[in-house]
């Protein structure tokens, strides 16, 4: 009789967990994620670099903002990130890139652990004062009743023209003196939100 009261409570628990993380807003776990990009100087040198500083949410209607904060950028070379934070992204007149989605939870929520979930859908960039909406490739995971992570399937192809960046881009190329600097940018993401 305990046992059975006792499985009964443990189920009602469980069952009370998953429909409150399915009502929670999902922050994101800055610690344990990651956003990098790379980028192509002289043709066939890459250099791959990413942000220190990242902030996000997704409320409870899947409106998922992902906030980077730009002067947290690092490439392992001091004065290449002092470059690219003053000339290229203009910290402090733009202290901050943004991501948003709209995203339908529902799927997610219903997830097992483990389970996985492709999303195919359009991301809005922010970026200098400039917005331009790309179409991601992106897989969802379950990790446990409180987490779920989300990664790019394929990289998603900033263009420095959607940006108006060219101008920032080569002056960046003639202070390091280089012959070319890509105007197309792989970004890449790791990121994992936790149910509160």
């Amino acid at each position: 009789m305990f046992k059975a009261f006792l499985s009964s409570v443990c189920a009602l628990l469980l069952t009370l967990g998953v429909s409150l993380s399915a009502q929670a807003n999902w922050y994101l776990d800055g610690e344990s994620s990651r956003l990098s990009f790379i980028t192509t100087q002289n043709a066939n040198v890459a250099n791959v670099h990413r942000f220190l500083v990242l902030h996000g949410k997704v409320d409870r209607k899947g409106h998922a903002q992902l906030r980077i904060e730009m002067d947290s950028v690092n490439s392992a070379v001091p004065l290449r990130d002092e470059r690219m934070r003053d000339l290229l992204f203009d910290f402090k007149n733009f202290p901050e890139a943004q991501i948003t989605a709209q995203i339908d939870l529902q799927p997610i929520n219903d997830l097992a652990s483990g389970a996985q979930l492709e999303l195919h859908l359009p991301v809005t960039v922010s970026l200098r004062g400039k917005q331009h909406t790309y179409e991601a490739e992106l897989l969802a995971t379950r990790l446990d009743e409180r987490r779920f992570q989300v990664v790019t399937l394929e990289p998603l192809m900033l263009q420095a023209e959607d940006f108006g960046l060219q101008p920032p881009l080569e002056t960046l190329r003639k202070l390091a003196g280089l012959s070319a600097i890509s105007f197309s940018v792989p970004v890449g993401a790791v990121l994992i939100f936790t149910a509160r």
